[in-house]
């Protein structure tokens, strides 16, 4: 199949899905609304609190995995060692490794991290 062209496209876009740099594989579905691009959750690094202190986890936060996203409500699963998982309540869309996720507590930016 060819991307982009005549073969097996039906003219909508195309999205990377997912990257797996260790396998060498680049998975990219056709359409908006192709279910590989909705995630649950997210594991972000390279961790950041303002307060100095990690957040309570199974807490109820929002989250932004986008700019001028709306904010997505949210808890957080587990924190450890520079790392967190951010369990999102409505799967949220085309959320990309390398962008950052910043947690909310009401309109108090808490922190964030890069997304894994």
């Amino acid at each position: 199949m060819k991307i982009g062209g005549q073969a097996g496209g039906d003219g909508e876009p195309w999205f990377v899905a997912h990257k797996d740099p260790l396998k060498n594989e680049l998975i990219v579905v056709q359409g908006h609304d192709h279910p590989l691009l909705l995630r649950d959750a997210v594991e972000i690094g390279n961790t950041h609190w303002i307060a100095g202190t990690d957040p309570h986890t199974h807490w109820v936060y929002a989250a932004k995995t986008r700019y001028r996203q709306d904010d997505a409500a949210c808890s957080l699963g587990w924190l450890r060692g520079g790392e967190a998982l951010i369990e999102f309540a409505e799967p949220q869309w085309a959320v990309a490794p390398g962008q950052y996720a910043v947690v909310y507590e009401s309109k108090v930016c808490l922190g964030g991290g890069v997304i894994v």
